[in-house]
């Protein structure tokens, strides 16, 4: 890994226009209580609004249950949103219907937590990873989609002979190349990575890490890429964001945030970071109490009931836009005491 900062991925082609560009988007899903009580509203995503550019890599952090992995998927289009809006290349696709996304959905592809459970253990590699060219008619005859298969195969370093075998007989760090193998089978411009990490060993999710890296470098994909793996994110990551309770808290360039954080909750998170050299230390800061119930969100600033600088009367009466620090700085943040 390297220092803090580096950020090795970033915008390819230099163009201005965002490659998908969310607006405001929330996500809630009626949770039953009985026979006789109304449904309550677990708001999973609040009120979010990102960009990410063709190329770029941007991270998305926060602690478990704060509503990354919903967000995720409703930028693809696997959940429907409750309200706001998604554009992908320049296409709305916020109510596009299923016939009008099939065209899209190539370009738009996902890498999930669990490379098993995400695999169909009753299909081979082969025809796991040439489902996707069938389906948009990438191959013009079998002897092509085999020849693409393979290559593909080869890209995420697994041999031809895994071609007639099934997700069982290959380890969680193999079975994950798979996933990935077929997420690129249909040449997508944008990958979200679903915590792609988080079931491997140690030792293979730098192997993993390092292959999405050369690929983005060869194929110039965008990825949104989920984790609670803060170093990992900044090692991946052109720009992070922050989220907290379905809500993004805090946005800007990776060394920039990982110098600079203004808001309390990424403070405490990227405190939690262990320090590779034992001269340096750092001051740990611990949150009191549990992060809110997304079923009963607080009133105002949803962190407010953990953060030492909470005003009373306004951060918990009021809820604090995401603003940038400095006109033109691209640090946004989402307090109302962001300079304390």
């Amino acid at each position: 890994m390297t220092a803090p900062g580096a950020s090795p991925a970033g915008p390819a082609d230099g163009r201005a226009q965002p490659l998908l560009q969310v607006e405001r988007l929330t996500k809630h899903f009626a949770v039953e209580r009985g026979l006789f009580r109304k449904a309550r509203l677990l708001r999973a995503v609040d009120d979010v609004s990102l960009h990410v550019y063709p190329g770029e890599t941007l991270g998305l952090v926060g602690e478990s249950g704060c509503g990354k992995t919903t967000l995720g998927r409703t930028v693809l289009r696997l959940l429907d949103p409750t309200h706001g809006r998604i554009v992908f290349d320049g296409h709305d696709i916020t109510d596009a219907t299923e016939r009008a996304l099939r065209p899209l959905r190539r370009r738009m592809q996902i890498v999930f937590q669990d490379p098993y459970s995400s695999l169909n253990p009753r299909m081979t590699v082969r025809d796991i990873v040439a489902e996707g060219i069938r389906v948009h008619g990438l191959a013009k005859d079998r002897a092509e989609l085999d020849a693409r298969v393979e290559s593909l195969l080869e890209r995420v370093g697994l041999r031809r002979d895994a071609l007639q075998r099934y997700p069982h007989e290959f380890s969680g760090g193999q079975r994950q190349r798979i996933g990935i193998a077929r997420a690129l089978a249909v040449s997508p411009e944008l990958i979200v990575c679903d915590e792609p990490l988080s079931a491997l060993d140690v030792s293979i999710q730098a192997q993993i890490v390092n292959l999405l890296l050369e690929l983005q470098e060869q194929d110039r994909i965008a990825f949104l890429f989920i984790s609670h793996d803060l170093e990992v994110v900044e090692y991946m990551s052109r720009r992070i964001a922050v989220m907290y309770l379905g809500r993004i808290v805090e946005t800007a360039a990776a060394r920039e945030l990982w110098e600079r954080r203004h808001h309390p909750y990424t403070r405490a998170l990227l405190s939690a970071v262990p320090v590779p050299d034992p001269a340096r230390k750092r001051l740990r800061i611990l949150l009191e109490g549990d992060p809110p119930s997304p079923l009963e969100p607080p009133n105002g600033c949803a962190f407010h009931p953990r953060c030492p600088r909470s005003e009373p009367g306004r951060c918990d009466r009021d809820t604090p836009p995401l603003e940038e620090l400095a006109p033109g700085s691209r640090h946004r943040v989402a307090c109302f005491h962001p300079f304390e």
